[in-house]
């Protein structure tokens, strides 16, 4: 195998399975069902958003914390975010009871034993669809339109050959074996408004992003970054020095 050979093999084990997908949406189903059945006319809508939806959510074997953004539209305003919290909590609380249960905001955490769900209550913006406010904190609002980023990944990805979403899988399966060096949806982000002039294949791509980075000021995440940058230099080395298994060994 050669570098690229391996960067396109993580790639293509960076997504979920059948039964995962099938595991997952047998879930989602019976969420959805229980939250008609609990809320009734008290809530407008509720959907699937975030990285599930963009193709970029990780299998749960490489990364821990891999889950599913659920929006809850409330019908009605003029509470602050933790009163509608704690009704999710009330109804995660009711039908989950013997499952891992937590407030982790802007969000309540439901940890399935193959999943974990991220319930976010949100208002809409009254003349504006598709936008919505979910909480800043337990008191404040913060604005959101769930499917601009998508819509934007979706256009640049299919304009880099299709290589920028398992790019960002495995950037983001480094980053969970960093221990989160970056927030995931930031560094979604960040590399969507890169440039990859030049780029021509998953190495590329994904070295690519790596040389682009600004080591950060958090204790001990500079090292984990410094180290990556290292590792992309000792591998161009053992390449133009026609060593391609010791560049191999080294990506790996």
């Amino acid at each position: 195998m050669s570098v690229l050979g391996h960067l396109n093999t993580r790639a293509s084990q960076a997504v979920l399975s059948d039964i995962e997908k099938g595991s997952i949406e047998k879930s989602i189903a019976t969420l959805k069902s229980r939250l008609t059945a609990y809320f009734g006319t008290n809530i407008t809508a509720h959907f699937q958003f975030g990285s599930s939806t963009r193709g970029t959510i990780l299998p749960r074997a490489m990364d821990a914390h891999s889950d599913i953004d659920y929006m809850v539209v409330f019908k009605e305003g003029g509470y602050t975010p933790q009163t509608y919290l704690d009704r999710l909590r009330k109804f995660v609380e009711k039908y989950y009871s013997t499952s891992e249960i937590s407030q982790s905001n802007p969000t309540i955490v439901l940890n399935l034993n193959h999943i974990r769900f991220e319930l976010v209550p949100a208002l809409a913006r009254a003349g504006k669809a598709g936008q919505y406010q979910i909480p800043k904190g337990p008191s404040q609002w913060q604005d959101t339109n769930p499917n601009d980023f998508n819509s934007k990944l979706t256009s640049k990805n299919n304009s880099e050959k299709s290589l920028l979403k398992p790019t960002i899988r495995l950037a983001k399966y480094w980053n969970a074996k960093a221990g989160f060096v970056y927030d995931s949806y930031g560094f979604e982000k960040w590399i969507v408004d890169l440039s990859f002039w030049g780029c021509s294949n998953q190495t590329d791509y994904l070295f690519k992003v790596f040389e682009s980075l600004n080591l950060p000021d958090q204790q001990g995440h500079p090292q984990k970054v410094q180290r990556a940058k290292d590792i992309i230099k000792q591998v161009r080395a053992h390449e133009q020095n026609g060593m391609p298994g010791s560049a191999e060994t080294e990506v790996k």
